[in-house]
């Protein structure tokens, strides 16, 4: 869980924390030192790094011939670098990191958004914000290299929180947020709760 007091100093503003959080939780690294390197497809298994120092050796003895991801959002290494030397250690500074990473997939989430047509409803975000992810994994959408892509620009003002867990969602029919039926039992009296159980009795379940 990311620290919300780094969320709000560090991201991007124009994301919200619940989706920042599932940004990372389903593309980046819990790690701010975490160095990912793939070739061909294949993870290259890299030594842990202890240090800023380190981490950045790793990223430096394999940019420019394999995907080097970093830091907290697994941030493509060399996106806007030309040279080795200009890469810089805030790759594995926590908050620069978050700061340089949501901005990225903020404007990968436009560029999947304006494919779709930019709609307005919340209900198709979930599906924008998977887009988004597999790009971001990928550096691809549609054929378009995201990370260099222009940004389309534009808000995101369809933001629909994310379910926290899949597994937990798939257990509930119509996928109606677990946490409400929490709240509503606190909320309610125990004759209401006992209404709720007859309710899913005539719903067919034991």
């Amino acid at each position: 869980m990311l620290d919300a007091a780094l969320i709000k100093e560090c991201a991007d503003p124009s994301l919200k924390p619940a989706i920042i959080e599932q940004f990372v939780m389903a593309a980046g690294s819990p790690d701010p030192l975490a160095v990912t390197v793939k070739s061909g497809g294949r993870l290259i298994l890299v030594p842990k790094a202890a240090s800023t120092e380190e981490a950045m050796a790793i990223v430096r003895q394999y940019a420019g011939q394999a995907v080097v991801r970093v830091g907290l959002t697994q941030f493509p290494a060399g996106v806007g670098v030309k040279e080795l030397v200009d890469l810089e250690p805030d790759l594995v500074d926590a908050c620069q990191n978050l700061r340089k990473g949501t901005a990225m997939f903020a404007k990968v989430l436009r560029i999947v958004a304006k494919w779709y047509g930019n709609p307005t409803s919340k209900d198709v975000f979930p599906q924008i914000f998977e887009d988004a992810i597999y790009a971001w994994k990928t550096g691809e959408f549609e054929g378009v290299s995201v990370f260099q892509a222009e940004d389309p620009g534009g808000g995101l003002g369809n933001q629909k929180e994310l379910q926290a867990d899949k597994s937990e969602a798939d257990t509930v029919d119509g996928g109606v947020p677990l946490q409400t039926d929490a709240q509503s039992l606190d909320e309610k009296t125990i004759g209401a709760a006992g209404i709720r159980v007859d309710l899913s009795r005539i719903g067919g379940q034991p």
